[in-house]
């Protein structure tokens, strides 16, 4: 489907100005309801967007495949244009519609698709259900988070259903992936849908009470994945995670930590035996500025890259490269976004430390400035079959952001991010040769309300 970004833009425009009159008379409706005393039923509608548009300049690295790949530049502009469209009834029946558009300028084609498409009922005892196109946010969404900065914004189709009240919560998410073009061949699910997941279950708890300084939550999730062994086409391999996340905020000081286990297997059948954890501390002194200081550990594979020139692959008993899954990557490990994933060659990962800090001052009302540094280890031994032993540092990171919001749908952020590698980041194949790596950015991000309207139905004589 070829759909350009221009005209998106002017059918948002154009669908804007064609809700304006509509608005005007909602408005008067509603006036002649609040009048009218013998009504029930409260509805609202509303219509609102999201235009973000980012530029961008990558000089170096930025995961090359293959030695002539290692010196790289990339310079764009990617869209992201989004509709949503929300129904309220009373306390108990929510609908959250949201298309969405996303791609880079001058693509022929980009990406058209339903972000979000749910129902939402509750009951005043708290139970809830929800079912549908949906986003997940839990914890500081290190496992379960919506990125947003990825332009794509990943959501998931699924059932989530459960309890909230008295500062406990209880949810259960359900999810079952099929591609629709796999009639003929039972219930497997190729790479390349809205999730790389065949079915996930859930079951997540979380306690804090707003006069209370803890909090904690503990979370456990079975994710079954389509194999890509070619001898076992047709098979679904498990794999389970388990962790807690903790927050305790007495004063102007706060305490985060989390930890997470892997296990079962992964797509090829290798066992998996990876765990992460981190710790964060912020002071918080006023409401001007902030300070913070943090340090992450994901376990790693030992012996990821054979020896340049050597015969074969190393051969790993199990999987030890901690995936952090379904998660909000750009909040962590980096701006740059190296350290997560499948995001080293062969798809075995050395595990990462992160040891970070950093601050955000607000100068003036709308204006945010944050600065970081991130200092970079790999958790697992790279030396096999090298000379000398290597060290486990990759390198230094520093970032630097600022962000302005005026006319409170309207924010103008940019930022400069610069890398200084090790030897050891080369042979990983993530930067050139200097080892030096730069990007910078600068993004729109407008969040207009089109047409809100309330109604109440009218009682029955």
């Amino acid at each position: 489907m070829k759909i350009y970004t221009k005209q998106f833009l002017f059918g948002i425009c154009l669908f804007a100005g064609l809700l304006l009159p509509l608005g005007l008379r909602a408005q008067e409706a509603n006036e002649k309801n609040e009048e009218n005393k013998e009504t029930k039923g409260k509805n609202e509608f509303s219509i609102d967007a999201k235009l973000n548009t980012r530029w961008e300049l990558r000089i170096g690295g930025f995961d090359p495949k293959a030695e002539e790949e290692k010196v790289g530049k990339a310079h764009f502009i990617m869209g992201q244009y989004r509709l949503n469209l929300g129904y309220k009834r009373d306390d108990w029946l929510e609908i959250r519609l949201s298309p969405q558009f996303s791609g880079v300028w001058g693509q022929a084609g980009g990406t058209l698709s339903l972000s979000e498409g749910w129902l939402c009922m509750k009951h005043k005892s708290g139970v809830f259900g929800k079912i549908g196109r949906q986003v997940f946010e839990y914890d500081d969404e290190r496992i379960l988070g919506y990125d947003d900065w990825s332009m794509t914004a990943p959501t998931h189709d699924a059932l989530k259903f459960g309890y909230e009240g008295h500062g406990h919560k209880l949810h259960v998410l359900l999810a079952y992936n099929q591609n629709p073009e796999n009639v003929d061949e039972g219930t497997t699910y190729y790479d390349g849908g809205l999730q790389p997941y065949k079915t996930m279950q859930t079951l997540w708890y979380h306690y804090e009470t707003p006069k209370s300084v803890f909090g904690f939550s503990v979370i456990g999730m079975n994710i079954g994945v389509q194999s890509q062994r070619s001898d076992q086409p047709n098979k679904t391999f498990y794999q389970q995670l388990f962790g807690t996340y903790v927050t305790i905020n007495p004063s102007i000081v706060s305490l985060e930590g989390s930890f997470y286990y892997q296990m079962g297997k992964e797509e090829h059948g290798m066992k998996l035996n990876a765990f992460m954890g981190s710790a964060k501390v912020k002071v918080t002194p006023s409401e001007i500025y902030n300070l913070y200081a943090g340090y992450d550990y994901l376990s790693g594979d030992n012996f990821p890259v054979p020896v340049k020139g050597g015969l074969g692959l190393i051969y790993h008993k199990e999987a030890k490269g901690f995936t952090p899954l379904f998660g909000s990557h750009h909040e962590f490990y980096g701006a740059m976004e190296f350290f997560y994933m499948d995001s080293y060659v062969h798809n075995f990962s050395p595990g990462l430390q992160n040891l970070y800090v950093g601050g955000n001052v607000i100068p003036v009302r709308g204006l945010k400035i944050n600065a970081a540094y991130h200092f970079y280890a790999i958790s697992a031994d790279l030396s096999y079959g090298r000379e000398g032993k290597l060290k486990k540092a990759l390198g230094h990171e520093a970032e630097l952001n600022i962000g302005y919001t005026f006319a409170n749908f309207v924010t103008v952020s940019a930022g400069y991010t610069f890398m200084y590698g090790t030897k050891t980041m080369e042979i990983l194949q993530r930067v050139s040769d200097k080892r030096m790596l730069h990007w910078a950015w600068a993004m729109l991000t407008v969040t207009p309300t089109f047409f809100t309207t309330t109604w109440y139905d009218k009682k029955k004589r």
